[in-house]
C-alpha cells in the first residue's frame, strides 16, 4: 500500500508539472521539484525521466477528462455535454503536442494506444446519452468522432481560432433531426 504522503507528493509534482510545462516546454525537472516543494530524489522516485513525468501528466488529464462524462452528462444536455468535454479534450490534445519534443515517437506511440480505448469509451458514453434522447444520430461513430477531433486541435488557437466554429459543424452534423 502506497503511503498517503508519497500519493500526495506525486500529486503536487504533477500539478506542478502541468502548471510548469503549460507555460513553458522546456521546464527542467529540478525547476518541477521547486515548484512542488519537494526534493530531487522524491521526484526521480516517481518519476526516473522527464519524459516518464511528461507521459504521466498526459495520462493524469486524460483520466480526468475522461471521469468527467458522467458529472457532465449530469448537468447538461448530452450534445452541450459532448461539447464542453470535446474542448477540455482538444486543449489536451494541444497541450500534449506542445510537449511534443520532450517525447520521442515511441512515447507518442505508447500514450496514443493507452489512451484511444478509454477515450472512445467516454464518447461511446456521450453518444450513448444523445442516442436515447435524440439528439445524437444513431449512426454516430465515437471513433470517427475521435478521428475529427484531429482537425480541431490542430486549428491554430488564440484570436482567430476555427476550432469552435468547427465543433459546431461537427457538431451540427451528429443531430438525430436531419
Amino acid at each position: 500500500m502506497v503511503r498517503s504522503d508519497a500519493l500526495e507528493n506525486r500529486a503536487r509534482i504533477l500539478a506542478a508539472a502541468r502548471e510548469a510545462f503549460a507555460v513553458d516546454g522546456e521546464t527542467s525537472m529540478n525547476q518541477v521539484a521547486q515548484l512542488a516543494g519537494v526534493g530531487a530524489g522524491t521526484l526521480y522516485r516517481n518519476f526516473p525521466t522527464r519524459e516518464a513525468l511528461v507521459l504521466a501528466v498526459y495520462q493524469d488529464e486524460v483520466q480526468r477528462i475522461i471521469g468527467a462524462v458522467p458529472d457532465l452528462l449530469a448537468a447538461w444536455p448530452p450534445v452541450e455535454a459532448l461539447r464542453l468535454w470535446t474542448i477540455e479534450l482538444v486543449e489536451a490534445m494541444r497541450r500534449k503536442h506542445g510537449l511534443g519534443d520532450a517525447l520521442g515517437t515511441s512515447a507518442h506511440q505508447a500514450v496514443a494506444e493507452q489512451t484511444y480505448g478509454p477515450v472512445v469509451a467516454a464518447i461511446t458514453q456521450l453518444f450513448d446519452a444523445g442516442k436515447r434522447d435524440g439528439s445524437i444520430r444513431d449512426d454516430a461513430d465515437p471513433a470517427d468522432y475521435l478521428q475529427f477531433t484531429g482537425a480541431l486541435w490542430r486549428a491554430a488557437p488564440g484570436p482567430h481560432d476555427r476550432a469552435p466554429r468547427m465543433l459546431d459543424l461537427l457538431l451540427d452534423g451528429l443531430s438525430g433531426t436531419r
